[in-house]
């Protein structure tokens, strides 16, 4: 038996012999199901693959990459105390309260903390904010 190579779907219909609007239906299910996997995957990851080309991902890639070493440069001459609540405030997304109670300390030395922080990782990287990198060069 011949593989049918280049045959559309309409013509593997005619060919099958089956009942068209059943192959029709599972198309459509197909497609529907096609469409929400896109739309989850969008949801989790903020990624539209056909809105964003391959060109923006690579320097947004390599831009992250340029700066990581920078910033890992500038995390490293902080006090432990002071990257400590920086990386909770950025990295795990807790507000300063949520910060005060994990650390034990009071919500004004946290905000000591945190700007002290942020304003020697400012220094470091020239007087850059770096949560604002990402936002002027697509601006």
């Amino acid at each position: 038996m011949t593989p049918d190579v280049g045959l559309d779907d309409a013509e593997l219909i005619r060919r099958s012999g089956s009942d068209p609007a059943g192959i029709a239906a599972n198309l459509i299910g197909k497609h529907r199901r096609t469409e929400q996997r896109f739309y989850l995957a969008l949801a989790r990851t903020g990624v539209d693959e056909v809105a964003e080309s391959y060109a923006d991902r690579v320097e947004a890639r390599v831009s992250a990459s340029a700066a990581q070493r920078e910033l890992a440069e500038a995390l490293a001459v902080l006090s432990p105390e002071d990257r400590e609540v920086l990386l909770m405030i950025a990295w795990a997304d807790f507000n300063y309260e949520e910060v005060a109670l994990a650390l034990g300390i009071p919500i004004g030395t946290v905000r000591s903390r945190l700007h002290r922080a942020r304003k020697k990782t400012r220094a470091a990287l020239g007087g850059v904010d770096p949560s604002a990198i990402k936002e002027a060069d697509r601006g």
